[in-house]
Parts: structure tokens; sequence; C-alpha cells
């Protein structure tokens, strides 16, 4: 046997094997009630009793449904029986939500309210855990389909990026003497290095774009961290954070310094893997040129790149921006009460983005005439 059919008898495998762990997951989370402590039960039917009308202290008004859902618990002692559970929503669904059939909710049984064997109890939850899942191995298809070789890697990184920063959240948390941006910062060293040396190789370029990266975020983040003691942080609403514990203006600085970390690094990324390139296809190209190519590529992707920044931090306030304008909100207050704190954050990927243009540029040039020197 070749090594071209024994390398496309190992790709076919491994087909196999992730399309059979994708199955068994699947299966596992719609049968894993019992491996739970909280009861579980599925929504069978649902009824709507009633609905009344109400205003909130400042005269927005909204309509409250109450739900009556029948159900069958999942696990525990009371497998099997039926359970009857109450549930109110608001038209608006901000804080709550509507339940329909098929539905998996985490329950509290209270009750039993008749000889039948029907229980009574309440809706603690949703068991999200299937929808998960379906989503992860989607994402991990199309990284591997598309990506190939360097999509697994990323797939690698992403999980031990997200292990880094649990671990360092939760060293923050348990030991007072650790700061939060110490830690952060420690976290985005780690975060930089492998995801560009494991999916990129050891090399040159690679390191430009690592040094890049760093230098162009840590810069950023100095500037973030001037203009706001400078300005008093005047203008951005810390309202969101109200529930924290911890200083506010400092886990605003590390979301800062972890956020706008990828939109750094992928133009870093960019302008290193081009100017490398660029001379390795004419080794007697000059700096001047090298210069000017990278700067032509970077007002390319600039643009691109700080509208990411910006429709990313915008999406994830456009639910409590349709509720306040759809309770007539003004929209002065509504956009400094959602956005102050977006904004601030994509204006920061922004200028990250733009600082990591010449500073990639000049560490990439930098290294392809150390390496013209030796050779």
């Amino acid at each position: 046997m070749n090594v071209k059919k024994r390398n496309n008898m190992k790709k076919w495998l491994f087909y196999i094997v992730l399309v059979a762990l994708c199955v068994l997951s699947i299966y596992f989370v719609y049968h894993n009630e019992d491996y739970y402590d909280r009861s579980i039960a599925e929504v069978t039917g649902v009824k709507i009793t009633g609905t009344r009308d109400v205003t909130d202290p400042n005269g927005n008004e909204d309509r409250l449904y109450e739900q009556e859902v029948f159900a069958t618990v999942k696990n525990g002692p009371e497998k099997g029986r039926s359970i009857l559970l109450s549930n109110t929503y608001s038209r608006s669904k901000a804080y709550d939500q509507e339940y329909k059939p098929g539905n998996d909710l985490f329950v509290s049984i209270i009750e039993q309210t008749d000889g039948q064997g029907q229980l009574r109890g309440s809706i603690d939850d949703v068991k999200r855990d299937t929808y998960l899942v379906i989503i992860g191995w989607v994402f991990i298809f199309l990284m591997i389909l598309v990506g190939k070789r360097q999509g697994l890697y990323s797939l690698g990184t992403l999980c031990v990026n997200a292990v880094i920063l649990s671990f360092a959240l939760d060293s923050y948390l348990n030991h007072d003497r650790i700061g939060l941006l110490g830690m952060c910062g420690l976290a985005v060293l780690l975060f930089t290095s492998i995801s560009l040396l494991l999916v990129n190789g050891f090399n040159r370029k690679t390191y430009a774009a690592v040094i890049s990266t760093l230098v162009a975020t840590f810069v950023t983040l100095l500037i973030s961290f001037i203009v706001i003691k400078a300005t008093a942080a005047n203008g951005l609403r810390y309202e969101e954070m109200q529930f924290l514990t911890r200083p506010t203006e400092t886990v605003f600085m590390a979301g800062i310094l972890v956020g706008c970390l990828g939109a750094v690094m992928d133009v870093a990324i960019t302008l290193s893997a081009s100017i490398f390139t660029l001379y390795e296809k004419n080794p007697s190209i000059s700096t001047k040129a090298l210069k000017e190519a990278g700067f032509e590529i970077g007002r390319d992707i600039m643009g691109t790149m700080t509208n990411i920044m910006f429709f990313v931090y915008i999406s994830g306030a456009m639910p409590m921006l349709i509720l306040y304008f759809k309770n007539a909100s003004p929209l002065g207050f509504t956009l400094s009460m959602n956005l102050s704190l977006e904004l601030a954050r994509a204006l920061t990927g922004g200028i990250g983005i733009v600082l990591a243009i010449p500073i990639g540029i000049f560490i990439s040039i930098n290294l392809v005439n150390r390496r013209r020197a030796v050779s």
C-alpha cells in the first residue's frame, strides 16, 4: 500500500471516528437526565390561563401572560410522574420566556396535589446542553472541513485558551492578592504564543506576529488607561456591572485587554505573513517596497477589521436596545445606558487594529533584514 492510500485511509478513519463521537454525544445529551442531581421535566402541554397589563415605575406598559405548564418528570425518585408548573412571561420576554411542548426544564418539586400522582412544582431553568452540543459540533465540522489540519490545530488552541482563561479568572476570584489585570496580562501572553505558534509553526513570521500582537495590545491598554484616568471615566455607564462585587473599572479594563486581542492578532499575522511571503518570492525586494506593500495591505484590512469590532460589540446590546425602544425610552438615554461600554470597547479595539499595522510592519521588516544579514 502506497503512502497516498495510507493517508487517505487515515483521513477517512478520522472522519468516521469524528462522526461517531458526534452521534454518541448528541444521543447522550438527549438521555443524560439520570446524571443530574436536579429534577428535570419535559413539557408535554401548555395553557394560557390569563393575561394582565402592567406599568413599570417609568411609565412603560407591558403585558404579562400566565401560563400553566404540564410536564413529565424524567429523573429521580419521581421519574415518570406528571407535574403541574406555572409560569409568567412578559410580551417583551426580556427577563423571562414562554415554554413550549418538548422543552426540558429544571424543576423543584414542591408537593403532591392529589391522589392521582400529579405533582406541583416550580421552574428553575431550561436544560440547554443539547443545543450547545449540536452547535458545538457544527462549529467543529466547519473548522475541520474548511481549515483541514490548521482548523484542527485552531480547535486545540481554542480549548487550551478556554482552560487558561478559566484558570486565570478562578485564581483571581480565589486569591485576594492576585490582580485581575495581571492575570489577564499573563493569559494574553499565553493566548498569543500558543495560538500563533501552534497554528503557524516556529518561524520568523510567527515570531514577528507574536511580538507585534503583544506590543500593540499592551500599548492599546495603556492608552485606554490614560484616557479613562484623564477623563475620570465620564460617559461610561457601569450599570450592567452593578451586581459585581469587584472594582468595575478594573473588570472593564481587563475586558478591553482580552477583547481587542483577537483582532490585533489577526492583523499582525496577516501583515507578517504578507511581508515574509513577498521577501521569499523576491529576496532582492527593497525595504521601501516591503514597507509600501505592508501599508497598502494594512489600509485594505483596517476598515473591515474596525467594522468587525463595531458589529461584534454592538450586536450584544441589540436585545436591550430593542427592549428600550419598544418601551418608548428616549434615544439619548437608551444609547447612553446600553452602548457606552460597547462603543468604548469597539473604539479601543479599533485603536489596537490601527496600531498593529505600523508596529507589525516595523517588526516584520526588521526580522526580514536580520534574515538578509545572516544569509
